[in-house]
């Protein structure tokens, strides 16, 4: 895999607040999952997972951007280990915030690449994988930037379990496209039988600040859920 060629865009936003930074000093180590960075496990040894969830079952949220959807998740499921991914620095603080406010303790967290944990994760350890409003990169020159592609897809089959889910939302229509020929590739199962199944959101989502913006521009979104083949 080309290391360098990301998948997501700019690392730092705007200006952190004082509590932001507070939150990111004090409480994300905490979080943290270990081991996961090259740094601080080169041989890519896997993680223990029964010190990670505690006999819980794993679910995987990619690209949490604000981190809305991971915070719903956690609070209506108190019973599954939540990760969440993200390496733009702002959303992970203003999702340490979520946590901190909501008080909850199910959520551990990589500020990072998800592929650096994907390395770590022993195989068919995660229960659900979330990939919510990923970044498009519009350009066609830049769609190989796109997580929906093998490089990104064929590791996340491997840490995912038989029959596990993975649910992608988009507003993006050739994501659409791109997703539907590349995930199935990689093992999944796309299960729509109708319209409505990529139409409706699923029964228990939580419409995220990206998704209220597509709306407001008059973009529709999409929502697809694949299931992982054994």
């Amino acid at each position: 895999m080309d290391e360098h060629r990301n998948f997501y865009g700019r690392l730092k936003g705007k200006a952190l607040k004082p509590a932001q930074k507070r939150d990111l000093d004090h409480l994300l180590p905490d979080l943290a999952v270990p081991a996961v960075s090259r740094a601080d496990n080169p041989d890519r040894s896997p993680l223990d997972m029964a010190a990670l969830t505690k006999g819980q079952p794993l679910w995987l949220e990619i690209g949490f951007g604000g981190g809305e959807h991971l915070v719903h998740q956690a609070a209506a499921n108190p019973d599954v280990t939540f990760v969440g991914v993200e390496p733009y620095v702002n959303g992970m603080a203003m999702l340490l915030g979520k946590i901190r406010r909501a008080g909850l303790t199910n959520i551990r967290l990589h500020l990072g690449d998800a592929r650096d944990l994907m390395d770590v994760l022993p195989a068919q350890s995660v229960a659900k994988a979330f990939l919510l409003y990923p970044d498009p990169w519009p350009k066609a020159r830049h769609h190989r930037r796109r997580f929906v592609t093998q490089d990104h897809l064929v590791p996340l089959h491997g840490v995912m379990q038989a029959g596990a889910s993975l649910r992608i939302a988009t507003d993006i229509e050739d994501y659409v496209r791109q997703a539907l020929q590349e995930v199935p590739k990689a093992g999944f199962d796309w299960t729509a039988q109708g319209p409505g199944d990529w139409r409706a959101p699923w029964d228990d989502w939580l419409s995220t600040r990206y998704e209220q913006k597509a709306l407001r521009e008059g973009r529709t979104p999409h929502y697809l859920t694949f299931i992982r083949r054994p």
